[in-house]
């Protein structure tokens, strides 16, 4: 802001200094890379107008694919452009950047690379690939609803099933959205006591078990009332392996004897499961704690642990 003041002889109005900001903000040369590439870049090179220089697979620019132009040439198409991007901001006004208002949630260029990185690339509803589609990173639940920018109310879908969500699928997503806030009363999850809640992000919460197997034992749960682990959503999934991320990390600042995790989840009467709100154990181990510790989790039927 000083160098601005300083550059126009100590005053500037807010959308000259807003301007200068934006030039450092790496997330918006970002948003506007992928639009160039994913947009006006594509409709241009299929119309033969322009061809993309390529840095190996990675498109790194263009140049324009028509015969060399004399200056006036030149001119008059820069007063052609002027002119016709003039008509259309007139036309169409501030509709054009309601995509990029607040409350529909843009996504900085360094939550999006954790999005897609941990869906792997593809697509969370589909399971295309990058390569196969572009991708896009929205919110969960909206920021105009309460939604947060924790990187747990992300989720990685593609062009079409972003598109065919908005546009053409006739399924009532505000529905899926809805059951987030799902809760059964009587529920020992649903009705959780927030004094024992040691962590939480959008979709689930941690908590310590109460009939602890070792010291530490610790439950993520997801705060949706669903009874089957093979009923989550994708982003519940998500949301629940960050948060065993990061209550692995804090058992292990807490107690460095810790050595060892078992990670369980019990689905179905028969698989011993007796909550039926899904519940996830990280339960620590640690040197000693049993005798033969070999087989894990093969030890819920006793004489198969061994092998």
């Amino acid at each position: 802001m000083l160098r601005i003041l300083l550059e126009n002889g100590g005053h500037a109005d807010t959308e000259t200094v807003a301007k200068a900001l934006l030039s450092y903000d790496r997330s918006q040369v970002e948003y506007y890379e992928i639009r160039t590439k994913n947009m006006v870049g594509k409709v241009l090179t299929q119309n033969g107008i322009i061809e993309p220089l390529k840095d190996g697979k990675r498109i790194s620019g263009y140049k324009l694919n028509i015969a060399p132009l004399s200056e006036d040439e030149r001119v008059a198409l820069l007063q052609l452009c002027d002119a016709r991007l003039a008509e259309y901001l007139d036309k169409r006004g501030q509709d054009i950047w309601e995509h990029r208002m607040l409350s529909d949630g843009y996504v900085p260029g360094s939550v999006r690379y954790e999005v897609l990185k941990r869906a792997r690339y593809r697509c969370e509803l589909c399971g295309a690939h990058e390569a196969q589609a572009a991708m896009h990173v929205d919110h969960i639940v909206p920021r105009a609803r309460g939604g947060s920018d924790d990187v747990s109310n992300f989720q990685a879908l593609c062009i079409t099933c972003n598109t065919n969500k908005r546009d053409k699928d006739d399924t009532d997503f505000r529905g899926v959205l809805a059951s987030y806030e799902d809760r059964s009363a009587g529920c020992i999850f649903c009705d959780r006591d927030p004094r024992r809640v040691i962590a939480e992000n959008e979709l689930c919460y941690a908590i310590r078990d109460a009939f602890p197997v070792t010291a530490l034992h610790t439950l993520v749960i997801p705060k949706r009332h669903v009874a089957d682990y093979f009923d989550l959503y994708q982003p519940e999934l998500n949301a629940i392996h960050r948060m065993l991320q990061d209550q692995r990390s804090e058992i292990l600042k807490q107690d460095g004897a810790v050595t060892g995790f078992n990670v369980g989840i019990n689905s179905g009467k028969d698989a011993g499961q007796t909550i039926f709100h899904v519940h996830v154990h990280l339960i620590p181990r640690r040197e000693g704690d049993v005798a033969e510790p070999r087989g894990g989790v093969r030890g819920v039927i006793p004489s198969k642990q061994k092998y």
